[in-house]
């Protein structure tokens, strides 16, 4: 029998019934009409509520050892985290229990010194405690708005300053809230005592925009400033109290064909973050006032016996 006359159909012991293609174009017209189904008539909706119900069990099962990864990998962060903080506070602690016990004595000492040399008692400010509202709209300019003003006594020029250092002064005032520009503005200028060498100077803001520093200016190339120098407040000015923290110096660059050293400080407060911060009264409000001048033109008194 030549080959080309043979039956290759399968017998019907072996048809399975409809194609594969058949299959697939009926499939896909009732996934496709269940889907528009379930768009404008919900009508999938209770079937996936119970399916959701059955699997959650299985689903709660599943989770936990993802979960518990996660929150153990989390619980020794966090408890990194609060090591690390507890280390610092008990560092910042034993420094300020070393300062605090020697303020007794160093208080009786100042006192008996001048006592000694006839000088008028260091005037200490008053402060309102202010919140920080928001920051000010101007994006050239780093200022703050607090919500303290006239009625509570708050007047222009105050000084600010927060748990850490000085923050700034008032510059406007309102009734009800106050605009204070930071120290590190580029308007803005402080006079700073060295407290390792005892020299001052003035920090400026720096007038690179947001960059969040200061720069003593017109420093010698040759002057003794070093990296990690405190600078506090020296008092000179009238307006901040003497011994505030300022800032401290954070690079000094020293040039041959420069006659002023460039020199960065990082301020001591938190310029970035104050939520909290305190308002006192300017130094020349507290000061004595001074004594009138006697008048040339009136004629001396003449002592004698009559």
């Amino acid at each position: 029998m030549p080959l080309g006359t043979l039956d290759r159909t399968p017998p019907p012991f072996f048809k399975q019934g409809p194609s594969a293609l058949s299959k697939l174009m009926v499939f896909s017209a009732v996934a496709l009409f269940l889907m528009v189904a379930d768009t404008r008539f919900h009508i999938a909706r209770p079937l996936r509520a119970v399916v959701a119900t059955v699997l959650y069990p299985i689903q709660w099962v599943a989770m936990r050892p993802v979960l518990a990864a996660r929150y153990g990998a989390g619980y020794f962060e966090s408890l990194r985290g609060a090591q690390a903080s507890e280390e610092a506070a008990r560092r910042k602690l034993v420094l300020q229990s070393e300062r605090a016990n020697q303020v007794e004595q160093l208080a009786l000492e100042n006192e008996r010194l001048r006592k000694l040399l006839d000088l008028r008692a260091r005037i200490f400010t008053s402060g309102v405690a202010a919140e920080v509202l928001y920051d000010a709209a101007d994006p050239y300019s780093r200022k703050i708005i607090i919500d303290k003003g006239v009625a509570q006594g708050v007047a222009a020029g105050s000084p600010v300053i927060d748990e850490s250092g000085v923050l700034g002064q008032v510059t406007r005032v309102y009734p009800l809230m106050s605009e204070v520009t930071l120290v590190i503005d580029r308007e803005q200028a402080i006079p700073v005592l060295n407290t390792r060498t005892g020299a001052r100077s003035v920090a400026y803001g720096d007038p690179a925009a947001h960059s969040g520093s200061l720069e003593l200016r017109f420093m010698a190339a040759n002057a003794d400033v070093q990296t990690g120098d405190l600078l506090t407040t020296s008092g000179v000015d009238g307006v901040y109290p003497p011994g505030l923290p300022v800032a401290k110096v954070q690079k000094v660059e020293r040039r041959a064909d420069a006659g002023f050293a460039r020199i960065a400080c990082s301020p001591e407060a938190r310029v970035e973050g104050a939520r909290h911060v305190m308002v006192l009264a300017p130094v020349t409000a507290l000061a004595l006032p001074r004594p009138a001048a006697e008048d040339p033109a009136a004629p001396a008194k003449k002592g004698g016996r009559k």
